[in-house]
């Protein structure tokens, strides 16, 4: 075990920083660039680097910042990143960069997260804001698998009072034997609320990346084989020519039975009345379930049902584009 300073510099090279960029456009503004900002951290030698999805979703480039004390000719340097692939429940997200010649990357030795206990020391390393890169904070573990609610997503986690902040998200939570176990996904944010962050278990993300790696997506996941639309009483009035705010069907694959603009009322017999509701149903049950969808349609009430398929990344999901 080593002390907190000793721990930074032996990790901190293994942690980068991470921007993106995608193209927007609106009647207003025409077409425009927006930037986003985070963290990761780097996990095999060959460059593959694990973030959350939520840092490099929905983004048209990606691109990564990464500080080696080796030479001073490659400190800071960025690679353009490709996207290996992206997981929504969890969460993660691998990327992949190709090391300059002469270049070593600083890989992070995976810990277990198994073994942690409450009260242990960590450090959290990141680019909060999205431009302090390499900002190394501390506290303990404040609680183990911590159940709770991400942009509207139910998640296991980790507990920590080490500062997070915007851009951190993404970066590496290390115990003090230099062994990554965790990364950072969110922080609770409110007046008068502090120390109160949140890390999903290197065990959990490990599981994933590897088959992010291997496969391109996590298998077993389920799906209906739907896009969703959350909309409010105008949304819904405007594109679907209903007066009822909630969740509804913008696009269907054929064999679901289910049509654009179709209202989801109930996932068998549990209702529903957002996005986040479905894909909360959906993700507690299996590939192969049968569901009953009871929606409404033209204002009558329908039932539908279907068996899950598996998400892959060619298959429509529940969740809200």
């Amino acid at each position: 075990q080593m002390t907190v300073a000793e721990t930074a510099a032996l990790v901190k090279d293994s942690v980068v920083e991470i921007t993106t960029e995608n193209v927007q456009s609106n009647a207003y503004l025409g077409q425009y660039v927006q930037s986003g900002a985070g963290s990761g951290v780097i996990i095999s030698a060959d460059g593959y680097i694990v973030t959350n999805n939520h840092v490099i979703e929905n983004t048209s480039k990606i691109t990564v910042r990464l500080t080696d004390n080796i030479t001073v000719t490659i400190n800071d340097k960025d690679y353009t990143a490709t996207l290996v692939g992206e997981d929504t429940t969890s969460d993660i997200a691998v990327i992949k960069i190709k090391p300059a010649d002469g270049v070593k990357l600083s890989v992070a030795v995976l810990g277990d997260s198994d073994k942690l206990v409450v009260g242990e020391s960590v450090l959290a390393i990141g680019n909060p804001l999205g431009e302090l890169g390499g900002t190394v904070t501390d506290g303990i573990v404040s609680a183990l698998d911590r159940e709770v609610s991400v942009e509207g997503k139910k998640m296991n986690l980790l507990q920590t009072n080490a500062a997070i902040n915007p851009g951190n998200s993404g970066g590496g939570l290390f115990n003090l034997y230099g062994e990554l176990v965790g990364i950072v996904n969110a922080k609770y944010s409110s007046t008068g609320v502090e120390g109160l962050g949140f890390v999903i278990p290197i065990n959990k993300a490990k599981s994933v990346a590897e088959q992010l790696i291997e496969y391109g997506y996590v298998r077993g996941r389920p799906a209906i084989g739907i896009t969703v639309i959350d909309a409010d009483m105008y949304t819904a009035w405007r594109y679907y020519g209903s007066a009822q705010p909630g969740a509804y069907v913008e696009k269907a694959d054929d064999s679901t039975g289910l049509q654009r603009g179709d209202r989801i009322i109930s996932i068998n017999d549990t209702e529903v009345s957002s996005s986040s509701d479905i894909t909360n149903c959906i993700n507690s049950l299996a590939v192969g379930d049968n569901v009953k969808l009871v929606v409404m349609r033209h204002g009558k009430t329908v039932e539908v049902n279907l068996a899950l398929k598996e998400k892959t990344p060619g298959t429509s999901s529940s969740e809200s584009n």
